[in-house]
């Protein structure tokens, strides 16, 4: 994950930046739809797990891309909503009267 991209940042540039840790397989710069333009964030996937690591350790809140300081951190999974807890599906039924 890599916060604090520039809006003019493109995923060739991102890319290239982080490519000098090691292979990247994939940069993806998020867009604003309606704006047309970068979000500000990204993601940035490399071949190895220890060339993410080295990227993380040595770009975070130290390397400039187009004139901003970037944020790098690890994704981390998302939360598993579906745990097996039973889902609500109305509202309660009245209680008998006993």
């Amino acid at each position: 994950f890599v916060a604090g991209l520039s809006f003019s940042t493109t995923e060739e540039r991102l890319a290239e930046a982080f490519s000098k840790f090691g292979e990247v397989t994939e940069a993806k710069v998020i867009m604003d739809k309606v704006k047309n333009r970068s979000k500000g964030y990204g993601y940035v996937t490399f071949a190895k797990e220890d060339e993410a690591q080295q990227a993380l350790i040595d770009m975070d809140g130290k390397a400039r891309l187009n004139g901003r300081v970037l944020f790098v951190d690890n994704v981390r999974p998302s939360r598993n909503f579906n745990s097996g807890a039973p889902i609500a599906r109305g509202p309660p039924e009245p209680a008998s009267e006993s």
